[in-house]
């Protein structure tokens, strides 16, 4: 597995920064795409009567999603200043009363506890910035009902030989990345994402006008936020589903394995996991030292 790797304030990327910029373009068929998403992960077509916790809520995105969805209750949060303001400005202008966004820090265990338990926990694409990703889901299981649901996005481990994608020389280049001065990070991510489209489109033999919004309709992401995500995602850790569906089933025992999607095409994707939890508690040995520090 991956160990943990920190993240000083000087190097950790500001995913916030990003987001602002994101929202300003945000389209109802992106809501209805993450709308979509969620009826998939949770398994219902709508999310009437439930309570949500939205880990690392970035955008807001989903936090919407699941309010259009009918949630009765809605706790969002993230470590990022700036992303706690773009989904404050989402949820301010759906004038809802039953959805709070606060910063929060899925490691600070005296947060975590202090949240309560709900019936459904979407933390995709988090616990691998975190710097401490096995502690992180540690804690985010911690967040869940009886029978409520999760689902955890995960990059995916590519080793040496695998894939001319490498991991562990992708966190390399997301810590030089984040080392560098602003102009330069902005060459960077016009000049890497015009190269991956172009590479892409070609080896498929597709418009990359057609990808471009193809990509728009994938879990309602814009390509080029995607890109400076990717290149700025730091820390950044990752594994493979058999580690990832081993470690929760080793540590946290009362989560069932849903199902994994792992498309093959994408090594370097971020592999998503729904557990779905079962009535053991008493026997469930994560209460003994999900927090431990």
């Amino acid at each position: 597995m991956a160990g943990s790797e920190g993240a000083t304030m000087s190097n950790r990327f500001e995913f916030g920064e990003n987001w602002e910029s994101y929202l300003d373009q945000l389209t109802d068929e992106q809501v209805a795409q993450a709308e979509r998403e969620l009826r998939d992960v949770f398994d219902r077509d709508s999310l009437d009567g439930q309570s949500v916790v939205d880990i690392g809520c970035g955008s807001g995105l989903f936090s919407l999603a699941a309010h259009r969805l009918g949630a009765s209750e809605i706790v969002s949060f993230d470590y990022d200043e700036d992303s706690v303001t773009c989904c404050r400005r989402l949820r301010d202008e759906t004038d809802a009363d039953d959805w709070t966004v606060e910063r929060g820090d899925i490691l600070d265990s005296e947060f975590v506890a202090g949240l309560g338990e709900f019936d459904a926990v979407y933390c995709w694409g988090v616990v691998h910035h975190t710097g401490e990703m096995w502690r992180a889901i540690d804690h985010t299981t911690r967040l869940l009902a009886d029978d409520g649901r999760l689902c955890l996005g995960i990059y995916n481990k590519v080793e040496r030989g695998e894939s001319l994608y490498n991991s562990f020389v992708a966190r390399r280049i997301k810590r030089a990345f984040n080392r560098m001065p602003r102009p330069v990070q902005k060459l960077l991510v016009f000049g890497y994402g015009g190269a991956h489209l172009t590479a892409r489109t070609l080896l498929k033999r597709e418009s990359p006008l057609a990808y471009l919004d193809s990509y728009r309709q994938n879990r309602g992401m814009d390509y080029w936020h995607d890109v400076r995500d990717w290149l700025g995602g730091y820390p950044f850790e990752f594994a493979t589903p058999s580690e990832v569906q081993e470690y929760v089933a080793t540590h946290h025992p009362s989560l069932e394995h849903v199902r994994t999607d792992a498309p093959k095409n994408y090594p370097e994707t971020v592999n998503t996991y729904v557990f779905q939890h079962q009535h053991v508690r008493t026997s469930d040995s994560r209460y003994a030292d999900v927090f431990r520090d």
